[in-house]
């Protein structure tokens, strides 16, 4: 049975097809919905400036904590709109370890994540890094249309 699912988003279009899939398991099984998201703080200004100069595979991890905050509620209003209960969680952090961190917390019953960066041999990948820690089951959404 499937009681409580977290979902990783960063904000990203790739990462909102991880979430639309979460909503919809969620739905099904009626489990609550934990929509988790990783910043590192900063100034506003030095985010913005940083983000502009940003290779596009990177610029997801630069959000000041405010706009991660509004992503977030958007998020829980979706849920909550499809009578989803929704917890919103956002930390600093690694990206993989906050949501592997936020699972556990949680309690949750499965991780949703997209597979966005699933094919970076040398640096590894938050979906390939939650898949080898993650204390519960793991479900990777096919969100690019990068070959395996």
């Amino acid at each position: 049975m499937i009681r409580s699912i977290v979902v990783g988003t960063d904000g990203s279009q790739t990462a909102e097809r991880a979430v639309g899939f979460a909503l919809d398991l969620s739905e099904r099984f009626g489990a609550r919905l934990i929509p988790a998201s990783a910043y590192e703080p900063e100034r506003e200004r030095t985010l913005r400036a940083a983000r502009e100069e940003a290779p596009a595979d990177v610029q997801w991890r630069i959000h000041p904590s405010g706009a991660v905050d509004d992503m977030l509620r958007n998020i829980e209003d979706a849920a909550r709109a499809r009578g989803i209960e929704a917890t919103p969680v956002a930390r600093t952090g690694d990206p993989a370890e906050v949501l592997c961190e936020v699972a556990s917390d949680y309690g949750a019953d499965v991780v949703v994540v997209g597979s966005q960066g699933m094919h970076r041999r040398l640096l590894g990948s938050v979906p390939n890094t939650i898949s080898h820690r993650a204390g519960c089951s793991v479900m990777i959404v096919k969100t690019d249309e990068t070959p395996q």
